[in-house]
């Protein structure tokens, strides 16, 4: 098995013995939101330790069978050491998982680099790519808002989705980064070759049962008409919400969102897209100060390239774990599990040679 994880079975039974009395007690759910959220941590947490104490006690018994196996039993004891063998695996993945915020749905925002058409038709690339793994993993998908390329039909300037299912977030988060795409370009007449890049960001889902302070005075709402890629018109009533969000800084923060027909709606999710924005503002400023009290050197790429898909070579190449794959057709068509997981086990990985903390 490869190295990367840590469990830590007693901090996860410490933890859960915490949760209980919430659990138990009969005005949780008088707050909705934050009793899912306790749920939700709860059963993983049993799911994880029940597994662990499942696992312990095949080992033991698998270790009794060899002892007595006798040369008839040899299918019987390879089969048994196969299906321990996938059991600890699964546990070893749940290892990489780090973080409060692993089981939530994950935002994901995609924008082309510079490059025009190039650029625009790959973040569409993307796109799809995202939705295609989010449906094949039984995930559901919330388009927030797209604004598609007027130059590449399958393209896109901007798109923003909101993905919900089991740790969706603790899964995409190693998503994040600059995706590069090397090809024979179809909207070149001579056939060149062309390098397009696209940024990829993912932050996790937060709702109101995490406190993020936010001042109605630094907030201006604005609607607007909503329009679909290319400008092709969605409805006739202006359901569109922006959110800019001032507070005091030196960079605004803008929030779009026209996926309802609802300006209520649009609003709300607008406002959960603002709080996860403003989470993941204080979280990069946390790391930067851990980094420098530790004396690291090592700077916290956010927006570092991590994969390269270099379709007329056949090849994809994530350049942090070095994993390889020769059917970028399957990747991009949302074949990525093994990518993702490679990428969590790298983060493990990292997060124990220099102690530096994860947040998914």
């Amino acid at each position: 098995m490869p190295s990367g994880g840590t469990f830590d079975l007693v901090g996860k039974q410490a933890r859960l013995a915490e949760l209980e009395p919430e659990l138990n007690d009969p005005d949780l759910w008088n707050d909705p939101d934050r009793a899912r959220s306790i749920n939700q941590e709860a059963t993983r947490l049993r799911r994880v330790v029940d597994a662990y104490h499942t696992l312990a006690d095949d080992v033991a018994g698998l270790a009794e069978l060899r002892e007595l196996a006798g040369d008839d039993d040899a299918a019987d004891l390879a089969d048994e050491e196969a299906r321990v063998e996938a059991d600890l695996e699964r546990l070893y993945r749940e290892t990489l998982f780090r973080g409060e915020h692993t089981e939530r749905a994950a935002i994901v925002t995609i924008k082309p680099g510079a490059g025009g058409t190039e650029s625009s038709d790959w973040a569409g690339m993307l796109l799809r790519m995202y939705r295609r793994y989010a449906e094949r993993n039984g995930f559901k998908v919330e388009l927030l808002d797209a604004v598609g390329s007027d130059a590449a039909p399958n393209g896109i300037d901007y798109a923003q989705m909101i993905v919900r299912g089991e740790r969706a977030f603790g899964l995409l988060s190693v998503e994040g980064g600059v995706h590069r795409l090397v090809r024979i370009s179809p909207f070149d007449s001579q056939n060149r070759r062309h390098t397009s890049f696209a940024s990829v960001e993912v932050m996790p889902e937060i709702d109101d049962a995490i406190q993020i302070d936010i001042d109605p005075k630094d907030v201006r709402v604005d609607v607007y008409r909503s329009s679909g890629p290319g400008g092709q018109s969605v409805n006739t009533t202006d359901s569109a919400v922006r959110v800019v969000y001032l507070g005091g800084t030196p960079d605004e923060i803008v929030v779009t969102c026209q996926d309802g027909k609802s300006q209520i709606k649009n609003r709300e999710k607008a406002m959960t897209v603002l709080r996860s924005r403003l989470w993941e503002r204080e979280e990069r400023r946390r790391l930067e100060e851990q980094m420098k009290a530790r004396g690291s050197q090592k700077a916290i790429e956010w927006g570092s390239q991590i994969r390269s898909y270099v379709l007329d070579k056949q090849y994809v190449k994530d350049h942090r774990t070095g994993a390889m794959r020769h059917d970028p057709d399957h990747v991009l068509d949302g074949d990525i599990e093994d990518l993702i997981w490679s990428g969590l086990e790298w983060r493990a990985t990292e997060a124990l040679g220099e102690g530096a903390p994860q947040s998914a």
